[in-house]
């Protein structure tokens, strides 16, 4: 079974290169805890989706990860695109998680899970991937792992959330919200144009998703509809949440909608970095993962 890690945002609000950040007490890398609660639950192969500046580093870092997993790196860069589009001379980075996801096309071909790198997820979370990659071998059936809003915020400034609307257990629609905050005035974030309330309680995408094969054909398709729409503005981007949402909307995919207990912490702003070594120590320290990492 095949976890697609994407590792190559440019990670503008933190300012550096945060999957390649050693925050563990060892210095492990945040997508090292998500690689190892992945293999114990039962994924054996690694997709690390990255920039090719950063290759020779993700490379060197790969090497230490235990034997018995298989690691394949693939390059998301502006040159993949369909042969009618030309990329505008002044853009300087890829098109999104879509973009990121369909450089992985040539070394997927099964079900696969796909997460960001610089996402603490929780043990639990991959249980439940590694068995809905069964359910999307069975059925076609696409799952979303997915957490309360309230354990996802960040204490260093705004996030951005896929917040759910589930029903009967599928996922229904996905809205990208904006400049999720907690402040003076209550939670609330930025949903288009206007700024809503939030309650905290909703269910938000961290970007885990488990995907069937034929999924990437699907995303390919929202890809190219969407480099005809808007390829040419100098910051747009695909992204998964909105692409999940449009193929539900017609149809063309089904998405069970999981709940994971968490816990949940990430790198957004450099001041994450003193949470998340903080929580990871505090697991180590209950047991939950050995130190060092890799025994």
């Amino acid at each position: 079974m095949t976890l697609v890690i994407m590792a190559a945002g440019l990670a503008s609000r933190y300012g550096s290169t945060k999957q390649l950040e050693g925050v563990g007490p060892n210095g492990e890398l945040l997508l090292e805890y998500a690689i190892f609660d992945a293999r114990r639950a039962g994924f054996s192969r690694i997709v690390f989706i990255i920039r090719r500046e950063i290759e020779a580093e993700m490379r060197e870092f790969a090497a230490r990860l235990p034997s018995d997993l298989e690691v394949v790196f693939a390059i998301q860069d502006l040159t993949q695109v369909p042969a009618w589009f030309t990329p505008p001379p002044e853009r300087t980075k890829p098109w999104g998680t879509v973009h990121a996801l369909l450089a992985a096309h040539g070394v997927v071909s099964g079900p696969f899970g796909a997460i960001n790198a610089d996402d603490f997820y929780g043990a639990e979370a991959f249980v439940q991937a590694r068995a809905a990659c069964d359910v999307a071998q069975a059925s076609g059936i696409a799952s979303a792992v997915l957490f309360p809003l309230n354990a996802t915020l960040s204490p260093n400034g705004s996030v951005i959330r896929g917040i759910s609307r589930v029903e009967n257990g599928f996922l229904v629609e996905l809205d990208e919200v904006r400049d999720i905050v907690r402040d003076a005035g209550g939670l609330h974030g930025r949903f288009g144009a206007g700024v809503r309330p939030l309650t905290g309680d909703e269910l938000a995408s961290m970007n885990f998703w488990v995907f069937p094969p034929k999924a990437l054909q699907d995303l390919r398709e929202i890809f190219e509809a969407f480099l005809s729409a808007r390829g040419t503005e100098p910051a747009s981007e695909s992204i998964i949440p909105e692409a999940v949402s449009n193929l539900i909307a017609r149809g063309r995919m089904q998405v069970r909608a999981l709940s994971a207990p968490g816990p949940w912490f990430g790198l957004t702003h450099p001041a994450d970095r003193e949470d998340v070594q903080r929580g990871l120590r505090a697991l180590t320290e209950q047991g939950m993962y050995p130190t060092p990492l890799w025994k």
